[in-house]
């Protein structure tokens, strides 16, 4: 650590021997360094700009810090002085101590789906993930960089707009109660998050549209990741001996959502989560996300951060698929870290079914009880109105 002139810049050893655990045994600590970008060390609060220059890249943490750090401008939402209350007198949360290491999520390279020689395997590669991580990472999806990087772009300039205008002004053709920040029912910080949204319900792609470039690429989006959930349902659902037809009639595209996030910059990361921790509640959801260090998830009692891979889309099973597997696939708690320093940006899209439709375990006898999706809502608005979290599928054990 001396040689490398970074202990000054360690919060404090736990946190330095948690990142070297990330490090492969077989690469020297200082060529991992070299390899990380300026985002993620400024993540792990191991080294400046300066010494930066030292290792030789300065010019990459120029180039990331000026592409990441978020101009000041009035577009972010007011979060200090609307939660004011919450902050008085509030200690920080605690976060540090129980992250153990980073990891990289399952990898499943889609491709061998349509190879005969490999499907089988790539199939029980995917069921596999689900049953013991909840969580992996895919290439080769079908959805084009190109419409990715638009959406990016779009989604930039979006959330770029003042935060008057985005609570006043219907910036997208899309309902009027789409954009959203932070937690109006906290009553705790370990309830608020320090974010924004876009969450945007498909169904309003049957109405009219205007012609504006983000209107086209959403939609043109969706589509995609409609194709490729329904894919990713027909392996999983062969995983249980059953076929996808179900969540395919159910999850139609108008019933699904799609979330962009921006995670702004905030001055007291000690304090604040990003977003809370949570389980999704639905039956997949497909996310593309930058290579800011945010995302983690909770296996095996432990928090881990998983290593961000912009060439990947992740994969994470929802509290649907949970019941609906009786319990074989894991819909696993996770959460996103604020960051000082850097903004964060994903996209989720999230394969919802119907109100009326009924999830009943696949199995018996089944861990769940039959339940609606519109009565497993409910439940989760009135618990999250009364306590203040989600308690999930433990309301409805058979």
């Amino acid at each position: 650590m001396k040689v490398l002139g970074i202990v000054s810049e360690a919060r404090d050893l736990n946190q330095f021997a948690s990142f070297i655990k990330c490090i492969p045994a077989t690469q020297s600590i200082s060529k991992h360094i070299k390899g990380y970008s300026f985002g993620e060390l400024k993540e792990a609060k191991l080294v400046s700009l300066g010494r930066m220059e030292v290792l030789g890249i300065v010019s990459e943490a120029r180039e990331l810090s000026q592409a990441h750090t978020a101009p000041v401008m009035d577009h972010s939402p007011p979060f200090l002085a609307t939660y004011k209350s919450l902050f008085d007198g509030q200690q920080a949360i605690d976060t540090d101590t129980e992250v153990v290491e980073c990891c990289d999520l399952p990898l499943i390279d889609l491709s061998r789906l349509n190879d005969v020689l490999e499907a089988a395997q790539c199939k029980q590669d995917i069921v596999t993930a689900a049953s013991e991580w909840g969580f992996f990472q895919i290439v080769s999806h079908g959805i084009p960089d190109g419409l990715l990087a638009r959406l990016r772009e779009e989604q930039v300039q979006m959330f770029r707009q003042p935060f008057k205008q985005k609570t006043s002004e219907k910036l997208l053709d899309f309902d009027d109660d789409s954009y959203r920040w932070g937690t109006p029912t906290a009553t705790s910080l370990k309830h608020l998050s320090w974010s924004e949204a876009y969450h945007i319900p498909l169904s309003s792609s049957n109405k009219p549209a205007t012609s504006s470039t983000i209107r086209c690429v959403i939609e043109e989006l969706s589509l995609a990741m409609t194709q490729l959930a329904n894919q990713l349902v027909d392996t999983l659902a062969e995983g249980l001996g059953r076929d996808g037809t179900y969540m395919k009639e159910n999850c139609t595209r108008n019933m699904c959502y799609l979330r962009l996030n921006r995670y702004p910059p905030c001055p007291i990361p000690a304090q604040v989560f990003g977003l809370v921790p949570h389980t999704d509640s639905d039956f997949l959801t497909i996310l593309c996300q930058d290579e800011v260090i945010g995302l983690q998830l909770k296996k095996g009692g432990r928090w881990f951060t998983v290593r961000p891979n912009p060439n990947t889309l992740v994969i994470n099973i929802g509290d649907l698929f949970q019941a609906w597997s009786n319990g074989l696939y894991k819909s696993v708690e996770h959460r996103v870290m604020s960051n000082p320093h850097l903004e964060r940006f994903s996209v989720a899209y999230f394969m919802c079914p119907s109100n009326e439709t009924v999830i009943e375990s696949s199995a018996q006898p089944g861990t769940y009880r039959k339940f609606s999706f519109g009565e497993y809502r409910q439940q989760v608005q009135q618990d999250v109105r009364r306590m203040g979290h989600k308690v999930g599928l433990t309301r409805f054990l058979a």
